[in-house]
């Protein structure tokens, strides 16, 4: 068997016992996991910081950078995050609906784990601790692999949580890293049988490589070409304050801003005042021939920065004639992330309601909530674009199957 088979098979064995393990058992395992990070903290970013170092040596860009760099902050939120997940409902047993036949024989539906879920994906070390924590509380086995730009940073987290498993008596196998170059990832791809679900979490390169080619089972993770339409009918100020957060909170993630589009009659009074407050940000705007008019600020916007994920203080921007135009566009170069409206008319917000088709779709709000913590998922495993099984950020939940449970009294069929 290669490396990858053994701890696939060492995932499956840890598997079949998390499966049957009581909410009790799994929430005192996510305590001792919090407990066991938060002590090995120093260890964690010391490992980052040379993982950062290694980083920076190779040029690597800013927004990268940030994606892999962890703070005491940082920790202390993915600490938080497997404390939260320990006062989360289980969904393990759920009944999603039930129901009795004429005859007398009663059907439930009952939520039940998926098994081994590998999780390939890019730079942030702090989906180590999400994943593992979320797959965990859902009754599955994890086998993590990150990049290997994180490689020390990845090494530290899972030591830790893989202590705090053995302190309370779970088999440490539930929680693995997959080390190595890409030839692990597509062992991972060929594993069915052994792994049951695979999530892809980075860039569209990483993306497409495991959707195209997995034989295991894959929920795509997409990109986050994230727009946001300023109706003629806006709150102005409103749209500002959101259309900073959106952009500005944090560049590199995929639920951050990414292009702007902004009605035509409201543009020339709403504009000079939205470019002030990015200009001030750091932002630099990349704009369609109408904008740079208004405002001599904005920089020339090539046609394939509207399929852009910038991940960085950068913002496509196009004026539109009407709402139909906005919808159009963004159907053109969506990703079907997150796409909001900033708007005071009831009947604008219900066709870009009712016609954008995204995973997350807001009104006067930031994308920026479009997160698994910020739902109150205790986290995420990555936010799903695609349309089966989970879409949007996925939770403990979205890591469950179902079974059917059929109980009679003797019944036979007819």
């Amino acid at each position: 068997m290669t490396a990858v088979a053994e701890l696939a098979q060492a995932s499956r064995e840890a598997a079949r016992r998390i499966a049957v393990v009581d909410r009790a058992r799994k929430d005192a395992a996510l305590q001792a996991m919090a407990d066991a990070l938060t002590q090995a903290t120093d260890e964690v970013l010391a490992a980052n910081a040379s993982d950062v170092e290694r980083a920076r040596a190779a040029g690597t860009a800013e927004a990268l950078i940030d994606r892999l760099a962890l703070t005491p902050a940082r920790i202390t939120g993915m600490v938080d995050g497997l404390r939260s997940l320990a006062t989360l409902p289980d969904p393990i047993g759920q009944v999603v609906r039930g129901w009795q036949l004429p005859n007398g024989v009663h059907i439930d539906q009952v939520r039940v784990p998926l098994g081994v879920i590998g999780i390939i994906y890019e730079a942030r070390p702090n989906v180590t601790a999400d994943a593992a924590g979320i797959c965990l509380k859902s009754g599955n086995a994890s086998l993590l692999r990150g990049s290997s730009s994180a490689v020390e940073s990845n090494r530290a987290i899972v030591a830790a949580l893989r202590a705090g498993l053995e302190a309370t008596g779970l088999p440490a196998d539930a929680i693995a890293l997959v080390e190595g170059g890409h030839e692990t990832t597509d062992e991972m791809m060929r594993a069915r049988g052994l792994i049951d679900l695979l999530i892809p979490r980075g860039g569209a390169g990483l993306i497409n490589a495991v959707v195209s080619g997995s034989l295991v089972p894959v929920i795509e993770t997409g990109t986050g070409n994230c727009h946001l339409f300023v109706d003629e009918s806006a709150d102005q100020a409103k749209a500002i304050t959101i259309i900073l957060n959106a952009k500005t909170q944090r560049p590199s993630v995929c639920n951050a801003l990414e292009t702007l589009l902004v009605h035509e009659s409201v543009a020339a009074e709403f504009l000079p005042k939205a470019i002030d407050a990015l200009t001030q940000a750091g932002v630099t705007v990349h704009g369609d021939e109408a904008s740079r008019v208004i405002d001599g600020r904005v920089v020339p916007a090539t046609e394939d920065e509207y399929d852009a994920e910038y991940l960085s203080l950068d913002l496509a921007l196009r004026v539109v004639p009407d709402l139909d135009t906005a919808l159009d566009h963004i159907r053109q170069h969506t990703t079907g992330h997150s796409e909001t409206i900033v708007t005071n008319d009831v009947s604008s917000q219900r066709r870009f309601v009712a016609e954008i088709d995204a995973a997350a779709v807001l009104v006067n709000a930031s994308s920026r909530f479009v997160d698994g913590g910020e739902f109150g998922f205790g986290g995420e495993i990555g936010i799903s674009t695609q349309k089966m099984h989970a879409r949007g950020p996925m939770g403990l939940s979205e890591m469950t199957s179902t079974k059917y449970v059929i109980t009679g009294e003797g019944q036979v069929r007819a």
